[in-house]
């Protein structure tokens, strides 16, 4: 624990690749491979056809390559490693790191982040009022939100669900942003300014259909909406998904290449079972998803597809549809512990997560934090397909020495 506590800051220099100028036409020009009869790309291992067979590891690999190997099942000269965590341990980190509060990009530099992201600000209107009195702010979509304070820190938690009793009418009249709403000029600039790095357009709320629903609707009467094919909730559903699309071709179109993968979302299980039957996965929200995988594709970009709980029951579904990678994984859940996921779906899907933010990095300590990443490491890594990341944003309850040794970990034993 003393070498720990005492481990000075490593010099931000150390895991800035920007200046790397290694070529990215072996994963990333995607124009140069060939389309199977669907119109799809096939499955390729990549690190396997780098200059006639040197493998990803044989070579020192940008982000953005070591990502796009990863994501394709193949393997990169490391683990892929991505960071995400609650504003409260960002703040912990920087502060042991020396850096500002506001510097977001020298802490991904620190860790040793190899993923970036890019979204186009709303600059519209105020479509829904905040509530002050009731402590409730409101964004652009119309979800409420309230601050909750716990013994760690906070979240904004979602509240009041002003369409849980709406019918097909309210639904469609309901404000909703424009794709003309949101700023696009930043994101060419963006991209130019992390193009060593693996760039993608989304998040897990991207698709997203029963959360986002959920948010204005109420959780239940969205599940309810779904199984007796309920219009007001269908309808909800598309308009936003939509405005999605849209915003997300007119970024993707906005980075002139810049963007090397697609990030959408959908959770669809509990802690022990799936969350909706496949019946009604295949009715409501395969359709939409669909639409999202065929815009990535149409740009030549792979899907990551973020699920939370017991979700591998719909992990073939995905593959079918084009999917290439899934992320969070969290073992605790039902059929999904790394050794059950890798056996099932390796070589087929690429992962990205397993690192449990309810399990030792919360509560345990730094011997079984180590002992957690290696496990993981030594079961995930053989074969290629694996990005090192948190099963979710590493919780405010977490030590600092936790979350410092995961990272420790991933460069200590994420050499391929």
């Amino acid at each position: 624990m003393d070498k720990i506590h005492n481990m000075a800051p490593p010099p931000m220099h150390i895991y800035d690749n920007r200046n790397i100028n290694v070529s990215r036409r072996f994963v990333k020009s995607y124009a140069g491979f060939p389309r199977n009869s669907s119109g799809n790309f096939p499955e390729m291992r990549l690190s396997c056809t780098i200059d006639g067979g040197i493998t990803g590891k044989d070579m020192v690999m940008d982000s953005g390559e070591r990502v796009l190997t990863a994501l394709h099942c193949g393997v990169p000269d490391r683990i892929p490693v991505n960071y995400f965590a609650n504003p409260g341990i960002d703040g912990r980190l920087k502060r042991h790191f020396g850096l500002e509060a506001s510097d977001n990009e020298g802490l991904l530099l620190a860790l040793g982040v190899d993923f970036r992201r890019v979204e186009p600000p709303y600059r519209g209107p105020k479509l829904h009022p905040d509530y002050p009195e009731r402590g409730v702010i409101s964004d652009c979509w119309g979800n409420r939100m309230r601050k909750v304070e716990h013994g760690s820190g906070c979240y904004w938690d979602f509240c009041e669900f002003p369409l849980a009793e709406a019918g097909p009418e309210e639904v469609a009249a309901w404000p909703m942003p424009s794709p003309d709403d949101f700023d696009y000029s930043g994101i060419a600039e963006q991209c130019r300014r992390w193009r060593s790095f693996a760039v993608c357009v989304g998040d897990p709320g991207t698709a997203d259909v029963i959360n986002s629903s959920g948010r204005v609707r109420g959780m239940e009467q969205t599940l309810i909406d779904f199984a007796l094919d309920e219009p007001a909730g269908t309808l909800l559903a598309e308009r936003r998904a939509e405005i999605q699309l849209e915003v997300l071709r007119r970024t993707i179109e906005a980075a002139k290449g810049g963007i090397d993968f697609l990030w959408m979302g959908e959770d669809l299980g509990t802690q022990i079972a799936p969350l909706i039957s496949m019946e009604t996965f295949r009715r409501h929200l395969k359709p939409l998803h669909q639409r999202f995988i065929d815009l990535a594709a149409s740009f030549g970009l792979p899907v990551m597809a973020h699920c939370c709980g017991s979700s591998s029951w719909v992990f073939d579904e995905w593959i079918g549809m084009g999917v290439k990678a899934v992320d969070t994984l969290q073992p605790e859940a039902a059929n999904m512990a790394p050794e059950y996921l890798k056996r099932r779906f390796g070589g087929r899907l690429a992962f990205h997560g397993c690192i449990s933010t309810a399990g030792a990095l919360s509560f345990g300590s730094v011997e079984e934090v180590r002992k957690v990443c290696r496990d993981t490491l030594d079961i995930m890594m053989p074969g290629g397909g694996y990005c090192f990341a948190p099963t979710h944003l590493i919780q405010d309850n977490s030590p600092l020495e936790n979350v410092l040794e995961m990272y420790r970990c991933a460069r200590e034993f994420g050499r391929c």
